[in-house]
């Protein structure tokens, strides 16, 4: 199989290290060799956080470069904008609808860019949007929403979701792990 390349963006305390733990449990239990790569950028003021994920028979480099990813998972609208060109031909991206103010927004040197999915979707990029915030608070917690936008990706992802409850067992301590199956089983009914 060929290599696939799959990147978590989002922003500092996100949950997007727990995400990328998850995936790659999920894609080693298929057989998969797996790189994961983890680049936090200011990640505790609020900066971009980017997780490289690669599988396949064989990977040899964890990092995803501009045109190569086939996924972007995204906890944060702005992010997927940010990373967008990072997509091959037909990629896809999975995205939270959450916003949050960077610092230049914040300060009121910008503005936070306003249609961003559909400006994606003009690009003739597929992009799925889901208000996984919402759905986290649902299931007991706002921090969950990373585990919502699981549930969406492993419905696009052709494994059992026996492996990706086994992966959700090994990744998430004991004490959240019903409230994160409550968000995952919502991500997957999305």
């Amino acid at each position: 199989m060929e290599t696939k390349s799959i990147m978590i963006v989002g922003v500092g305390g996100q949950g997007s290290l727990l995400a990328s733990r998850i995936l790659g449990q999920v894609l080693l239990a298929q057989g998969y060799a797996v790189k994961v790569s983890e680049v936090h950028g200011m990640s505790q003021r609020g900066g971009s956080v980017v997780t490289y994920v690669k599988y396949g028979d064989a990977v040899y480099s964890p990092v995803v470069e501009k045109g190569e990813a086939d996924v972007i998972i995204s906890f944060e609208l702005l992010e997927a904008a940010r990373w967008a060109g990072c997509l091959k031909q037909g990629g896809k991206i999975v995205t939270s609808t959450q916003t949050l103010d960077p610092m230049p927004v914040i300060t009121g040197a910008a503005s936070y860019p306003t249609e961003i999915i559909e400006k994606l979707r003009a690009m003739q990029i597929d992009v799925t949007a889901v208000d996984a915030l919402t759905l986290a608070e649902e299931a007991g917690s706002a921090k969950a929403s990373n585990v919502v936008l699981m549930g969406v990706v492993s419905k696009k992802m052709e494994f059992d979701e026996a492996v990706w409850q086994d992966a959700l067992t090994q990744c998430v301590p004991a004490k959240f792990i019903d409230m994160n199956r409550k968000a995952f089983a919502l991500g997957r009914a999305v």
